[in-house]
């Protein structure tokens, strides 16, 4: 197995873990500090990290940089908020959903092209992500579902700005708007809702911000070893680790809607990621960006 795949793997691992941290905590801190502080630990990570590397903040393009933030942290806030609220297997599948979003926005905005075989392959996507949301058992759980659903277009909204600003930024840069606007964006949600963490619970939050940063760190390095299409596939093995947390700690058992709508979003997905150019000759920056949401 090569080095790149065995990275891609201790990634979604990783990630896994703070997702099962993040549906722990939730239980009894609001969803928005949970966010607050995976956002406040990053953002001052990142900055050390920015000035070990001697990586300044630019005065061109701070409006797009902006934007990108903004939809990293309705991302993080949605997507914690599904976590919250329904089994870890159907938050990662739905997340997922983000691969098919890219494709359509960058048509939108990047004016990149979108093949036949894409069109063909859109409907067993929607058939999969109806299976998951279950509109037709209509109940609280659609809603949560739904959020779901958004957290993986504002994972794509944030997808597509970062193809654009890896051109003009350095990837910290990006991670660190992201993180910083995060902060920003959850402290009003919060306000007048915020819960004393108790020390087991201080100790989940620290957790949570470590741990997404060597995710962070497993993925970049997994894109230095191995090409983009692999790791994007190899990355589906999460939903697999997300399924075994919340089944260990929580009894979730997928249903059969789950089971094959589940099954319909990864081929399709993983059927979309063959089908995108090999990027010959992307800079590293962009490697390392990509994986900024």
């Amino acid at each position: 197995m090569k080095n790149g795949v065995i990275l891609a793997i201790i990634s979604s691992l990783v990630f896994s873990v703070m997702n099962a941290l993040v549906k722990a905590v939730s239980m009894t801190i609001p969803v928005a500090e949970v966010a607050f502080f995976r956002s406040l630990i990053g953002t001052i990570f990142i900055y050390l990290m920015m000035r070990h590397s001697k990586v300044g903040f630019s005065t061109k393009g701070v409006p797009m940089l902006l934007i990108r933030g903004m939809l990293g942290a309705l991302y993080l806030l949605a997507y914690f908020y599904t976590i919250s609220k329904i089994p870890l297997a159907d938050a990662s599948i739905l997340a997922h959903l983000s691969t098919v979003f890219v494709l359509i926005l960058s048509a939108l905005f990047l004016k990149e092209k979108i093949s036949k075989q894409t069109f063909y392959v859109l409907p067993l996507v929607f058939l999969g992500a109806v299976l998951l949301v279950k509109p037709f058992h209509y109940s609280s759980y659609s809603i949560y579902a739904l959020a779901g659903v958004l957290s993986a277009l504002f994972a794509a909204g944030a997808a597509t700005s970062i193809r654009y600003l890896s051109k003009l930024h350095h990837s910290y840069e990006i991670v660190f708007y992201f993180l910083a606007t995060g902060v920003v964006v959850s402290i009003p949600l919060m306000w007048g809702n915020f819960v004393i963490p108790s020390p087991l619970e201080l100790f989940y939050l620290l957790c949570i911000g470590i741990v997404s940063l060597f995710g962070q760190i497993f993925l970049t390095k997994a894109f230095t070893h191995e090409s983009v299409v692999v790791v994007e596939i190899t990355r589906y093995i999460g939903i697999v680790f997300n399924v075994m947390w919340g089944f260990l700690f929580w009894t979730e058992v997928p249903d059969v809607y789950t089971v094959i709508g589940g099954l319909l979003i990864i081929a399709s997905c993983c059927f979309l990621s063959m089908k995108k150019k090999k990027p010959a000759a992307v800079p590293a920056k962009q490697l390392k960006s990509s994986q900024a949401k």
